[in-house]
């Protein structure tokens, strides 16, 4: 079997968290990763694109753990989170390549950033609604519905973030006969005929969230 490593990204486009990297060695499945934590997606920080100086030290840390030689095969994915990486590979006499990443290391790395955004508190099931990349503007809903608990996770540097993420927004009360909704707050069913807090807002269209009262 033909030894080759793999870096990858998963996240930079999610709304929610930072950015996974992650490295592997396709020939035992080793497999490393680190984030790019979300501090370096606020505003004026994100502008001066700290994060692609972050994903040179973490790729630097990832073939390290994985004890990379400098004449071993590397496939780097050619999206613009690696434009500094590149750079430093080339200047340090790595031998890689741009490319598309694909299996093993991309179903891996897009695993792992999942998991680290349910650790942020996103529910899984939340998670299959938005589909892979995940939605702007669902996610967007799910930030609404717990604002000042929720957009601390985001990305906040964003230009649509600058557009949508003070929004004014509507609270009134009803009673629902009929729910399939789960409350986006708290993530649990809502009951029929049960009483709901509604959060109205315009983003790209009109959006309507329904909360349990007391959430």
């Amino acid at each position: 079997m033909i030894t080759l490593i793999q870096i990858d990204d998963s996240g930079s486009g999610s709304l929610i968290g930072g950015t996974c990297i992650g490295a592997m060695r396709t020939e035992t499945k080793e497999y490393y990763h680190e984030i790019i934590p979300i501090e370096l997606y606020r505003p004026n920080i994100f502008d001066n694109k700290q994060y692609l100086e972050h994903a040179v030290e973490i790729t630097k840390s990832l073939l390290n753990k994985l004890s990379v030689f400098k004449d071993e095969e590397i496939e780097v994915c050619r999206g613009y989170m690696f434009d500094r990486a590149r750079v430093w590979l080339k200047e340090n006499g790595y031998n890689h390549i741009s490319t598309s990443i694909e299996d093993p290391l991309q179903t891996c790395v897009e695993a792992t950033f999942e998991s680290y955004t349910i650790g942020l508190g996103l529910p899984k099931q939340f998670l299959n609604y938005t589909k892979y990349p995940f939605h702007f503007h669902r996610l967007l809903r799910w930030v609404y519905a717990d604002y000042e608990n929720r957009y601390p996770l985001c990305k906040t540097g964003w230009k649509s973030w600058k557009k949508y993420g003070s929004l004014s927004v509507t609270t009134s009360y009803k009673r629902l006969p009929k729910s399939r909704y789960r409350c986006l707050k708290c993530g649990l069913p809502i009951e029929d005929n049960s009483s709901v807090k509604v959060l109205k807002y315009i983003s790209n269209r009109p959006n309507i969230i329904y909360l349990h009262e007391e959430c």
